[in-house]
């Protein structure tokens, strides 16, 4: 049953906000609990304005067999009242996990018959073969990994913690430059193994380190990737640091500007 519309566009008021379908020429498949509960050839990145890609799928790759209606309703301005599925596969329940926009606004009819996960929600994405991580890859964004005999230098509390003529300066859209140095030239004897990972869909999954000098402790202030995906081999065991915690990273001598981040400490 279609959810009815509660509220107007939100487009009078923002005429130009932007959401729209392009193809994703990927074959997608969305896993939980061991069964794959969408594979495409045919979905669709959405894109929006200040968010990140979605995949949308078209409803007859979905298994709706596992799909359970349930009364959860969201309204954005944007694309209409969305109604949501719970997933139910064996002995475990994924809710609310699933969602679709049946009356979508005109300006985003488009989107009507496709259906959409949260992400975490899900166990395993994969594009064709390889494992995703976090979000859906951006085709707009990139990464370059570039080889550099530049002078790179890292100070931490007045103190030299890495030194080299090797780095790998990898360039990452929307993102500061970062700076992946072998751990030859790392003081390792300051570092201690954190527990924390984290992901990323464009490099893989990063372990980290906190560096201790003294009495002062920088908490996970480094990290490696020991396994990146394949596009990311080039950093692969190379360490970095976080350019928003250090005093400085200096290249060529000059010290780099400090970026602003969501990493940055307040």
């Amino acid at each position: 049953m279609a959810q009815a519309q509660a509220r107007e566009s939100g487009y009078a008021q923002h005429p130009d906000y932007d959401v729209h379908f392009e193809p994703c020429a990927r074959r997608l498949r969305v896993v939980f609990n061991g069964e794959t509960i969408a594979d495409s050839t045919r979905a669709q990145y959405l894109f929006e304005t200040r968010h990140l890609p979605v995949y949308y799928f078209p409803r007859e790759d979905v298994r709706m067999d596992l799909l359970e209606r349930t009364g959860h309703s969201t309204f954005c301005p944007f694309k209409g009242t969305a109604g949501y599925f719970s997933v139910r596969a064996g002995d475990r329940v994924a809710e609310n996990a699933v969602w679709t926009y049946e009356e979508p606004f005109p300006e985003t009819a488009e989107i009507k018959d496709y259906l959409s996960f949260y992400w975490n929600r899900m166990d395993h994405w994969y594009e064709e073969d390889e494992e995703v991580f976090v979000h859906p890859r951006d085709p707009y964004s990139r990464i370059d990994i570039v080889a550099s005999k530049r002078p790179v230098k890292v100070v931490v509390a007045g103190e030299t913690v890495a030194e080299t003529t090797d780095a790998r300066f990898l360039f990452e859209t929307g993102l500061p430059t970062r700076y992946y140095i072998p751990p030859a030239d790392v003081r390792r004897e300051l570092l201690q193994p954190s527990d924390t990972t984290s992901a990323c869909p464009y490099k893989g999954e990063a372990r980290y380190w906190h560096l201790t000098l003294g009495d002062q402790r920088f908490e996970d202030i480094v990290w490696a990737y020991p396994e990146p995906v394949a596009e990311a081999g080039r950093i692969k065991d190379l360490m970095c640091f976080f350019d928003e915690h250090v005093d400085a990273i200096y290249v060529d001598g000059q010290a780099m500007a400090r970026p602003r981040t969501k990493w940055s400490r307040k």
